[in-house]
């Protein structure tokens, strides 16, 4: 787990500062309608795979329409009707640094011929399914403000009463990891104790980081970034682990 977390938090800065605000929206309200047409429910509270999309969504500011929307298209019919369907890819980057991507798609083929031209781009290599899935655990975080929070003990007794896993001080406040089950009861009972939390969402954590060069780690973020261009792709995960020496290099 050792600085997934740090690159977790660069990550999400970066795609609020680069990433065209359109794009972000679409990729979101495309989780939120498969969430809903997946859980049968548009209900968010018989719902947990939509409430945890709606959370994700809302941290990124995803206005309330937009989500209504989402939710209507997954049970629209004809031409509103949302044929989205989940797909992962596996494969590897420079240094054998182990990528999971998360897809939702409407056309497998052109999903997977961009999937396949971003590998070979970037030096990598796309694998089969179940190459590199064993290298990563499902988990649930939720990212709590620093503006508001109670301090990191205060904090940390009311994670572990509300059934979280573990806590992670990061520069703009804190990460709570739960399992996938608790996330967003959790999340629910955080902010009942008025914590100030700006999201939740389900992960994978790779279970041992790979240790990467300042060379090698732009090669493996020039592969995230061209997976990232495509509209399909929901997510890119890896095991690359983010050191305070690499992080600085790549701030540079």
């Amino acid at each position: 787990m050792s600085g997934h977390s740090k690159w977790a938090t660069t990550k999400h800065r970066k795609a609020a500062v680069d990433a065209k605000r359109s794009a972000l929206f679409s990729k979101l309200t495309r989780v939120i309608t498969v969430a809903a047409k997946t859980g049968g429910d548009p209900n968010p509270e018989n719902n947990a795979s939509l409430a945890a999309a709606i959370a994700k969504a809302k941290s990124y500011s995803l206005p309330k329409d937009k989500i209504d929307i989402a939710i209507k298209k997954a049970f629209g019919a004809g031409a509103d009707a949302a044929n989205f369907e989940e797909v992962v890819y596996e494969g590897y980057g420079a240094a054998g640094v182990a990528i999971y991507v998360e897809a939702l798609t409407d056309n497998r083929n052109r999903t997977a011929a961009d999937v396949r031209a971003a590998f070979t781009r970037a030096g990598g290599n796309l694998g089969a399914t179940g190459s590199v899935a064993f290298q990563f655990e499902r988990r649930g975080e939720i990212a709590v403000d620093a503006e508001g929070a109670p301090d990191e003990d205060e904090l940390m007794l009311l994670v572990a009463d509300a059934g979280g896993d573990d806590l992670e001080a990061i520069d703009d406040g804190y990460v709570v990891y739960t399992t996938p089950a608790d996330v967003m009861r959790v999340k629910a009972t955080l902010e009942e104790a008025g914590v100030p939390v700006k999201g939740a969402e389900l992960v994978m954590e790779p279970i041992t980081p790979t240790a990467v060069t300042v060379e090698d780690a732009k090669k493996v973020l020039r592969l995230v970034d061209r997976l990232e261009e495509s509209d399909d792709i929901q997510t890119v995960y890896h095991t690359m682990e983010l050191t305070d020496e690499i992080a600085a290099a790549l701030d540079e």
